[in-house]
């Protein structure tokens, strides 16, 4: 998983679209995301049944939903609470929020239509990865939950070409 500062991404037009496997819930995102990074907590690797979870941040107010979504809350390791939504027909889990971050929440990233394009600002909590990730010298990386998102919202702004 090597990125570079210089690695641009070459986003698809939009809207982005994405939905769950049995097609009840689908969304419609109009902008481009605010960041997305890599979370290898050990909650997102349960959620994820892999080795860590794709979060891609957006405004709430530009992503539509169609479709119903069942939503349950969790502590997390960062003492946060957070509201996961998922299809109650196939189990997908779609987003998750904070219940602290009112005009945001993140797209669980291989929920989207079109993944080509998806390659991650950044890490958090590597203190707790797998040992087959590896992450190279050159991106950037948390041991834990940073206290702000700042550099990964900046490195994800270089990789779209966003001014920062």
């Amino acid at each position: 998983m090597q990125n570079k500062i210089h690695d641009k991404i070459l986003m698809p037009n939009l809207p982005l679209t994405g939905g769950c496997q049995c097609g009840a819930v689908r969304y419609e995102l109009s902008s481009k995301p605010i960041v997305f990074y890599i979370c290898h907590c050990s909650e997102c690797q349960k959620q994820s049944s892999s080795g860590f979870g794709e979060s891609v941040r957006v405004n709430i107010d530009d992503l539509e939903i169609n479709g119903e979504v069942k939503t349950f809350e969790r502590g997390s390791t960062s003492g946060n609470i957070l509201q996961c939504d998922f299809c109650p027909n196939c189990g997908t889990r779609l987003f998750h929020r904070r219940k602290s971050y009112a005009t945001t929440l993140n797209i669980k990233g291989g929920t989207f239509d079109d993944t080509n394009w998806l390659k991650p600002a950044g890490h958090i909590w590597t203190r707790s990865k797998q040992a087959w990730v590896k992450i190279g010298k050159d991106e950037l990386a948390y041991a834990r939950q940073p206290d702000n998102y700042d550099g990964l919202i900046k490195r994800w702004g270089e990789m779209i070409g966003w001014p920062v």
